[in-house]
């Protein structure tokens, strides 16, 4: 349960219709498989204790006394069981019969959530037994006690007041409205549904749709536990289809037609931090009445998968699909700023590297859109102190290849009169040495645009801009920057599935050699011809960079979370010791490089995670990064022991 992390489970037991006693057995045994692996929320079926397919039988006396004693034994066993549990039962009170689901913890019956909504339709005939449940809570008198029943109650954990349960039982979440919109809009952070969805072809499709999209339009945890074998197959057959979503992504389903436990981590902080960000998830006070339980604070072990690059899919066919998107969104804004100010001309600097490729490669594309000739792009290469050979002849290569106009200025003079005129000392590489280079390359795009009436194009991208690894009013610099939200681990696949869709196989070898090349700002002179200075020695990997960028801006995750679920994405790649390295360094870089980012020129926002001062990324220029580096030392501190 620490850090916002609840295992919990969907259980399909194989139960005989009408049989409560050996149902509440069989019940019991899952409770314990159950717990045993660590979940501590447990729902089952919809009528589990009874069977959903009783028919008439739920008018028998006998039949719902055998419930009521079912339940009994089964909150008797859980006694000891850490977990709340949910099982669905018929109920009789005033006078009618409920569909209801029963809330278990530590012995304790909690309560009861009656189904709202009874289908009379097709195969289904609810109604006839069954009456619509209330809104209101009331009471109804169980094995001697007065226990609340209704629609509108939540279930709070003591112990870990993020987590808000409401109940929502089948039908519910088939219907226009369904009462999970209220629960979650009174604080449910997590939505269990005690179903019996009977299979036809394709019906789990839909019925997998509609837990995901239910729970990310709720921004909330969605378990869902259905009927299967045991269950009478008369006239229709249950496959036991447990689903288990977060906020729009299924973290375990069940095979079909099969019984037992599905399990997951839900993480309700991730839930709360995206429901404060989306400001028109609008919480509303409807007069629910929540019911405490309690749970010991654990933690959970993790059994759920962390992308090491939650930027990039790792499907083929997703890939490409996005790469293609970005593209198009990239284009479609250069092209947009070019028509808005009548520019026919666009600079932009090739240095042979991933991101002035891309950035290249968009122009062109967004040239296109328009109908302009390639000719009108003036591609720059201006070779330096650190260039090297490759580099210099993939740029080369690139502007012909694209039939872009390509233009060469050798910035070493310059640099050096520079250096005299400042009183630098050429022999001294240091920060002044490097961004002397890279403030000239600037000066020379940004007067060859005016010259040719045109716009210089950025080639930064998102990953650089979170590290601040740019030069300020240098690379940093530009009139419109088509990478600024492009991450650096998504750029290599942006330029690889441009090689493998461009039908020009001159421009796939010279891209792929790009690939290939070692990421450099080439600033430092070159070592037996080959590039010195590598941008990973020095900053750290960008792929775990991009993990850090990912989950402290996009999930608001503290970097304990984000380094526990780092050694579990790059586990075998990376040890312990190094991932907080890399982590410290990334919220130190990220804090004190803010004031570039502060003036960031426009650029098109490609994913869900971008640093615009005008748009994503709100923060003063300086913020301090104390509370966060305090974490990390601690954490270095522990780890060390």
């Amino acid at each position: 349960m620490r850090d916002g992390f609840v295992k919990v489970a969907a259980v399909t037991p194989k139960i005989r219709v009408a049989d409560t006693e050996y149902n509440a057995n069989i019940i019991c045994d899952y409770i314990t498989e159950a717990a045993d692996a660590g979940a501590k929320v447990i729902v089952f079926p919809e009528l589990a204790i009874t069977g959903y397919t009783c028919g008439d039988l739920f008018i028998q006396e006998v039949l719902l006394e055998g419930a009521g004693d079912a339940l009994l034994k089964i909150a008797g066993y859980s006694s000891d069981v850490d977990a709340l549990i949910f099982v669905g039962l018929p109920l009789s009170c005033n006078g009618k019969l409920y569909n209801t689901a029963a809330a278990i913890n530590r012995g304790e019956i909690l309560g009861f959530v009656p189904k709202t909504y009874l289908p009379t339709y097709n195969e289904f005939y609810e109604a006839r037994h069954f009456a619509r449940g209330m809104e209101e809570p009331a009471e109804v008198d169980f094995a001697g006690k007065k226990l609340p029943i209704g629609t509108k109650l939540l279930f709070s954990c003591a112990d870990m007041p993020e987590l808000k349960l409401g109940v929502e039982i089948c039908e519910d979440l088939w219907t226009p409205e369904p009462p999970s919109i209220r629960h979650a809009r009174n604080g449910a952070v997590v939505i269990v549904n005690l179903s019996a969805s009977n299979e036809t072809t394709g019906k789990d499709v839909y019925r997998r749709n509609l837990v995901n999209g239910q729970s990310a339009r709720l921004l909330c945890g969605y378990l869902y536990a259905s009927a299967g074998d045991g269950e009478s197959t008369q006239d229709v057959v249950y496959s036991g289809h447990n689903l288990i979503a977060e906020n729009g992504r299924m973290l375990a389903e069940s095979k079909r037609f099969t019984v037992g436990v599905t399990t997951a981590e839900i993480d309700v902080r991730r839930i709360m931090t995206e429901r404060r960000r989306m400001t028109t998830f609008e919480m509303r006070g409807d007069g629910y009445r929540e019911i405490p339980f309690s749970l010991k604070t654990e933690e959970t072990v993790l059994t759920r998968r962390f992308d090491p690059t939650p930027f990039v899919p790792h499907d083929r066919a997703d890939r490409e699909k996005r790469c293609d998107e970005i593209l198009a969104i990239q284009a479609m804004g250069l092209k947009k700023r070019l028509e808005h100010t009548n520019c026919k001309t666009a600079v932009v600097g090739i240095s042979g590297g991933l991101d002035s490729t891309l950035a290249l490669l968009v122009t062109v594309y967004a040239f296109d859109l328009l109908g302009m000739d390639h000719r009108q792009v003036k591609a720059v290469t201006m070779p330096g102190f650190g260039t090297t050979d490759r580099t210099y002849d993939n740029a080369v290569k690139l502007i012909q290849s694209l039939e872009a106009d390509f233009i060469e200025v050798d910035i070493r003079d310059a640099v050096n009169v520079h250096f005299r005129d400042i009183g630098q000392d050429a022999s001294v590489h240091d920060v002044t040495y490097e961004n002397g280079q890279a403030r000239e390359r600037t000066q020379i795009l940004m007067d060859i645009a005016n010259k040719e009436n045109g716009m210089v194009i950025g080639t930064g991208d998102l990953s650089e801009l979170a590290l601040g690894w740019a030069t300020y009013n240098g690379d940093h610099m530009s009139m419109y920057a088509v990478n600024a939200s492009v991450p650096k681990t998504l750029v290599r696949h942006l330029v690889r599935f441009y090689a493998d869709t461009c039908n020009d196989a001159g421009l796939k070898e010279v891209l792929l050699d790009v690939l290939d090349t070692p990421v450099s700002p080439e600033l430092l002179p070159p070592e037996d011809g080959k590039i010195s200075q590598k941008t990973e020695d020095i900053v750290g990997p960008y792929e775990l960079h991009d993990f850090f960028l990912y989950h402290m801006l996009r999930q608001g995750f503290s970097p304990r979370k984000i380094f526990r679920i780092a050694k579990l994405a790059f586990a075998g790649t990376y040890d312990d010791a190094t991932i907080l390295k890399w982590l410290k360094i990334f919220c130190r870089r990220f804090f004190a490089q803010q004031f570039k980012r502060s003036c960031l020129p426009d650029g098109p926002k490609v994913g869900t995670v971008a640093m615009s001062p005008r748009g994503d990324l709100r923060m003063p220029s300086d913020a301090s990064a104390a509370i966060w580096l305090d974490e990390i030392d601690k954490l270095a501190k522990s780890i060390r022991k």
